[in-house]
């Protein structure tokens, strides 16, 4: 459970945003919250959309944070996180489907399926087609387990919990194991990403609330 925070002096939004922002149970980041544009994101955006001067990042009248804009037409090229998709898959047994991943970023460690939401799908339609496509596994998507922010990668993750109705487990490039774990058997040290930790441990609040994983702390 997140650590309540004590007041600090500032007014209650800034109170309100701290208490949002990283805490004590892992959700750490190099990038402070209001930080600006993740360095590496900034690299991939060179020049305006619209025609092609040099962008520069500072200050635009109106905006209240520096931004990436264009000094020639007043372009601002806003950068927003992207929203993966991901499930819990859940057999009739009680046990969640994992998968040993078979690329980077995490190869080799466990995670659950999901991927980045398509323009043309809802985040219901994402989470079966990234299912089918990670796993071979046909899902129907139930509660939302969790919603979180990972920062530095400048991604937002929603995470389902999902009941596997059909399908059959097939190995593919992006899994090199899928298996089935039981609640008291989750490999916790071999996750791979701090929000599968969060979405697995929440899932597991809620239907096996005996069970307490070890904390994980990432300083990324």
């Amino acid at each position: 459970m997140r650590e309540e925070r004590r007041g600090t002096g500032r007014d209650p939004l800034g109170d309100m945003l701290d208490s949002f922002g990283r805490g004590p149970d892992g959700r750490s980041t190099s990038i402070p919250s209001g930080g600006g544009v993740p360095p590496w994101m900034a690299e991939m955006l060179n020049y305006c959309a619209r025609c092609g001067t040099e962008l520069a990042f500072g200050a635009i009248d109106g905006e209240d944070r520096d931004r990436l804009g264009c000094p020639s037409c007043g372009y601002i090229a806003y950068v927003n996180p992207r929203l993966v998709v991901t499930t819990i898959p859940v057999t009739d047994a009680g046990e969640i489907v994992l998968l040993r991943r078979g690329i980077e970023p995490g190869k080799g460690w466990w995670a659950q399926p999901g991927g980045f939401l398509e323009v043309d799908e809802t985040v219901g339609e994402a989470a079966v087609r990234e299912t089918l496509e990670e796993t071979g596994l046909i899902v129907e998507p139930g509660e939302i387990v969790g919603l979180y922010s990972r920062l530095e990668a400048a991604v937002v993750v929603l995470a389902f919990e999902a009941r596997v109705v059909g399908g059959e487990p097939r190995l593919n490039p992006e899994a090199l194991e899928i298996r089935t774990f039981a609640p008291d058997d989750i490999p916790w040290p071999g996750i791979a990403f701090k929000t599968s930790y969060w979405a697995i441990r929440d899932w597991l609040h809620r239907r096996r609330p005996d069970i307490h994983p070890a904390d994980r702390h990432w300083d990324e």
